[in-house]
């Protein structure tokens, strides 16, 4: 299992950027990967050792996957660890740089797809966060 780091830098303040990562009715806006996609619904428990649970569908239909966890440390503003389902691990850190927030996420692959699939794929969700945040 490789480990993969994608990052993005957001014109926005950390209040923002952190309400807007962690709170359902943003969530649902900006966490897919193509327009053809959409996060119809949204379960987030922002707490060490609960659980979160956002749904990822095609908007037409023909596919879709729960993408479910348990956050194992919050440090607010700063940090999310959770732990997917399948065991997998994920590392989120905000950092301020000047006016913007780096939002960086690490995480282990899984064997299915291709590292630069994976890379590309969680890359364009925080693409979508950007945009979101920064018209918002």
């Amino acid at each position: 299992m490789n480990r993969i780091a994608v990052k993005v830098s957001v014109k926005a303040n950390i209040d923002k950027v952190w309400n807007y990562w962690t709170a359902p009715e943003h969530i649902k806006n900006w966490n897919f990967a193509t327009d053809e996609w959409c996060c119809p619904k949204v379960e987030n428990n922002l707490r060490p050792n609960e659980k979160f649970s956002w749904r990822m569908e095609a908007k037409d239909g023909s596919m879709g996957f729960d993408f479910e966890g348990t956050y194992n440390q919050i440090v607010e503003k700063e940090l999310i660890s959770y732990k997917m389902s399948d065991g997998r691990k994920v590392d989120i850190e905000f950092t301020q740089n000047g006016n913007e927030i780096q939002v960086s996420e690490t995480f282990d692959t899984e064997g299915t797809n291709s590292d630069e699939q994976q890379r590309a794929g969680w890359q364009a969700i925080l693409g979508n966060f950007k945009k979101y945040v920064e018209s918002e």
